[in-house]
């Protein structure tokens, strides 16, 4: 380590992290999600599959109208696992609902949807 005029070692600093802004981070998962369930408006996601008690990552996915549109499990299981990862701060016990045009998590104001098993 170099030696300060007082012939001391300098102590490391740590590096300051510039983390991405959240608005970019938010617009760029829209972006990839929206790719991933074409048609969809509103991704809503939660750690709980209907038809199961245990915590599971589970998504349903809604258009404009708030119509369902139907998920393959691997599209269900990646989208709740990306958002969930996009947004640890969240608490998850809970449905959250993810607006694909403006990229906007907020609680789920009616998670309570008929259990059609994302079919």
């Amino acid at each position: 380590m170099p030696a300060s005029r007082s012939g001391r070692a300098l102590a490391a600093q740590p590096a300051k992290a510039v983390a991405p802004t959240d608005g970019i981070r938010q617009h760029r998962l829209a972006a990839l999600l929206t790719d991933m369930v074409p048609g969809a408006r509103i991704i809503r996601v939660s750690q709980h599959q209907p038809s199961q008690t245990w915590p599971s990552p589970y998504t349903r996915a809604y258009d404009e109208r708030g119509q369902p549109i139907p998920l393959n499990r691997t599209q269900r299981v990646a989208t709740a696992r990306w958002v969930i990862r996009a947004f640890p701060e969240k608490n998850w016990d809970e449905a959250h609902d993810l607006d694909l045009t403006t990229g906007i998590l907020q609680p789920a104001a009616g998670a309570c949807a008929p259990s059609d098993g994302g079919r």
